[in-house]
């Protein structure tokens, strides 16, 4: 006997009762059949229900030959009449999401003659695929086309052709389809085969917003948030960007151009500090012309430095220059010995002192997990390469 499925008769119905016809032990609990369930199960790219069958809490509920097993956290009398409680801000989240995805979707897929062969609504964002090259602006005149059409708040029908009818409707469907075909529509916006469960009318989802839009496979994959899930996105990134505008003092519309200036300066910065190391390389280097191999130990060096100064002693220090930058028993090495093949000697500096790194042609770099006094009794007892 398949069970009767309220959620298709009134996706907003948060209670009812049922008989227990069956409960059985299962690895995550005990699946449970009722007569009738308003639990939807996950399918079509959305997740289940979770709610309450009495005390027992529902935390997966799935669809097999027409019966809706539910998973619960206790077991429940077979023949007894329970109450159910479905968890609406999920359900609705749900129905926000799928509705607005095939808002969009059918959007997108008339105005660039493809189709959606993907879609899953996760518990972050929705993704959706398409087998057409569509470009970030281009989907953003969709975001906005989309949004007019919630704010126009039209209904959506529900409705199961009869195949005379089916056959005749210009519908989308990601496979091919046998026996009562539910067809989901909002008019002007789509029309497709779907089982989930949606709002009555486009204004319940309230927003769309696209977070990104990647090349993935023949297509695209587009990154979706609807209703609450996007009104609570864009809540965080204007406190986050609010903030930032306060710290840089600065208009919340003015932040980009801040940073960018920001950048530049640091940039500039960076620029005038690499300038002066360079300088002060060249100085620590006419110390070493001439004096053959050199082992220095710095305190920790920005960016490339440690093997910017590497590259100044060894150019006249006349051997082997090993850098070793850093503090503690945590340091960066640059090790250079020109004409010289330094890689099994590297190899044996990382064995004996916790190092990573290689290199060829006379140059090596990585680091090491030693302290200095260690670092100098390996440059005092080690072969020379």
């Amino acid at each position: 006997m398949e069970t009767e499925k309220l959620y298709y008769a009134d996706p907003y119905r948060r209670e009812f009762t049922a008989t227990v016809l069956s409960c059985e032990p299962a690895r995550d609990g005990f699946t449970v059949l009722l007569d009738r369930t308003a639990f939807y199960p996950e399918g079509g790219g959305q997740p289940a229900d979770h709610g309450t069958l009495d005390a027992a809490a529902v935390t997966d509920v799935h669809d097999r030959d027409g019966c809706v097993l539910h998973t619960c956290s206790a077991p429940l009398p077979v023949g007894k009449t329970v109450t159910g409680t479905i968890d609406w801000e999920r359900r609705f989240d749900h129905m926000q999401q799928h509705s607005g995805e095939h808002i969009v979707s059918g959007m997108i897929c008339r105005t660039f003659a493809c189709d959606n062969v993907g879609f899953h609504m996760g518990v972050d964002s929705v993704t959706i695929d398409y087998n057409a090259d569509i470009t970030w602006e281009q989907v953003l005149l969709v975001e906005q086309a989309a949004n007019r059409y919630l704010w126009e708040n039209h209904p959506i029908s529900i409705t199961y052709p009869s195949p005379e009818e089916l056959a005749a409707l210009d519908y989308r469907s990601k496979k091919e389809l046998h026996g009562a075909v539910r067809i989901t529509e909002f008019p002007g916006a789509d029309c497709c085969a779907c089982c989930g469960t949606h709002v009555s009318r486009s204004g319940e989802v309230g927003l769309v917003k696209f977070l990104s839009c990647q090349k993935f496979r023949s297509g695209v994959r587009l990154e979706l948030l609807c209703g609450g899930r996007a009104v609570r996105y864009l809540s965080q990134n204007w406190t986050q960007n609010h903030a930032i505008a306060q710290t840089l003092s600065v208009k919340d519309t003015a932040t980009f151009p801040a940073l960018q200036r920001l950048q530049e300066e640091l940039q500039s910065t960076k620029d005038r500090a690499a300038a002066l190391e360079d300088a002060i390389f060249r100085r620590t280097a006419e110390d070493y012309a001439g004096q053959g191999d050199v082992l220095l130990i710095t305190p920790p060096l920005f960016g490339d430095g440690t093997r910017r100064l590497c590259d100044a002693v060894s150019a006249v220090c006349g051997g082997r220059c090993a850098v070793f930058s850093g503090e503690d028993t945590t340091y960066r090495y640059a090790v250079i010995h020109p004409t010289e093949d330094i890689r099994a000697w590297i190899k044996d500096m990382n064995a004996a002192l916790h190092g990573r790194g290689g290199g060829r042609d006379g140059f090596a770099q990585g680091s090491v997990q030693a302290s200095s006094q260690e670092i100098r009794r390996f440059f005092t007892t080690a072969t020379q390469p």
